[in-house]
């Protein structure tokens, strides 16, 4: 009659729990979480649900088991990854508040490169734009090329940790990427804007003009997400 909760979906509650009173610092003292044992008594759970949610705890780098010595909070233990839930990245509208994020850092990426590129950044750069040429030329979809061609404006930025964001973001949009890729080469106008796009990018930052390499690609990042809407992803 009923369906059975899965394994997961109790492990995820039991894990949120130790979480919160981790970060409240509930366990600070010994700095060890009780025995699998009391924590199955306690939540009411089997002892495999308690051990899913700390490996779940220890994947966030929460916690770490010591062979024989049980489950300790690790040192820092408040400060975890940047995590994004791919389920939740893929709902409708997940997807293009994602790109308004990497909007936003990307309108300072490319500042930030107009003023700090050298001439080898700025070469790299063209390099990738060529490239994104030449994919579609041969028919193919670009996907990759535009990547990096928003790599190579990152790099030139000379800080490592925007290119890292963009990264750990672009996972969460391939998806949809391809889907715009795949319209935009459908529609000649719309392949016809994203060159210009990128093109008024690249040459705000050989320019050296922050200003102007800031606004083109916000603008760019705006027609992107109206063409996902084009295509159907909202």
């Amino acid at each position: 009659m009923f369906e059975k909760i899965p394994v997961r979906a109790l492990s995820d509650t039991v894990a949120q729990q130790l979480q919160k009173q981790i970060e409240k610092g509930s366990f600070a003292k010994s700095g060890k979480l009780p025995t699998e044992a009391v924590l199955a008594q306690e939540f009411g759970v089997s002892r495999t649900v308690i051990r899913e949610a700390i490996s779940r705890l220890k994947n966030e780098g929460m916690v770490e088991p010591k062979q024989g010595s049980g489950v300790f909070v690790v040192e820092r233990a408040g400060i975890r990854p940047l995590r994004i839930d791919y389920a939740e990245a893929v709902e409708p509208g997940s997807v293009v508040q994602i790109l308004a994020l990497r909007r936003a850092i990307e309108a300072e990426v490319a500042s930030e490169a107009a003023m700090r590129r050298t001439d080898a950044q700025m070469a790299a750069i063209d390099a990738a734009l060529a490239k994104i040429e030449a994919a579609v030329a041969d028919g193919e979809d670009g996907v990759a090329e535009d990547v990096a061609f928003h790599r190579a404006i990152a790099n030139a930025t000379g800080n490592p940790y925007f290119l890292k964001t963009l990264t750990f973001l672009n996972q969460y949009l391939e998806a949809g990427t391809i889907v715009t890729r795949k319209n935009e080469a459908l529609r000649e106008d719309f392949s016809r804007q994203v060159r210009e796009e990128h093109a008024a990018i690249a040459a705000a930052i050989r320019a050296g003009d922050p200003m102007a390499a800031r606004n083109a690609a916000t603008t760019h990042l705006y027609n992107a997400a109206r063409r996902l809407a084009e295509a159907g992803i909202r």
